[in-house]
């Protein structure tokens, strides 16, 4: 019997639903973290991961991750660390290595800085060294030759004349 009238609709007989074949795959290790250390944990020690990393909780010792890695904001990291990219919210006291790496306005670095591009925020706190590095040649594609650092900048005596 319909809500609106007093009709009564035909019942329709349910619909048949076919099962169909379930197909696992795995998410790319580009979207996400495999790894997480929660905002209540503490963990010490000697750290390795190939995967993408987020650390929201205490860690000292040492952090070699070959992926990506977030420092969330209440994270408190006492290590050196090195991994691909990096984005700093919480804070670290040790030196940072890292490709490209990313101080966010609550992040706080209490050491040396290496990488080859680094963005900070308004707000972010670096008490350290910062070094930037080239970034590696692509094999197979053309680079202009380098400047040597010995040759100081000439002047020519026709420009000196104008």
């Amino acid at each position: 019997m319909s809500i609106f009238g007093n009709r009564r609709q035909a019942e329709l007989p349910p619909p048949v639903i076919e099962p169909k074949p379930m197909t696992l795959t795995a998410a790319p290790a580009a979207v996400g973290f495999e790894t997480v250390l929660g905002r209540n944990s503490t963990l010490e020690g000697s750290f390795r991961c190939s995967a993408n990393v987020r650390i929201d909780g205490v860690f000292s010792g040492e952090l070699e991750v070959s992926g990506n890695m977030l420092i969330g904001e209440t994270a408190r990291i006492t290590a050196d660390i090195n991994a691909k990219n990096i984005s700093i919210a919480g804070t670290v006291n040790g030196n940072v290595n890292g490709r490209k790496v990313q101080i966010l306005r609550t992040g706080r670095v209490k050491g040396d800085i290496r990488a080859t591009a680094l963005t900070t925020e308004e707000g972010a706190f670096i008490d350290g060294k910062i070094t930037m590095i080239g970034q590696e040649p692509e094999p197979g594609v053309d680079h202009p030759p380098a400047l040597p650092e010995s040759a100081p900048p000439t002047d020519s005596p026709d420009s000196a004349a104008g």
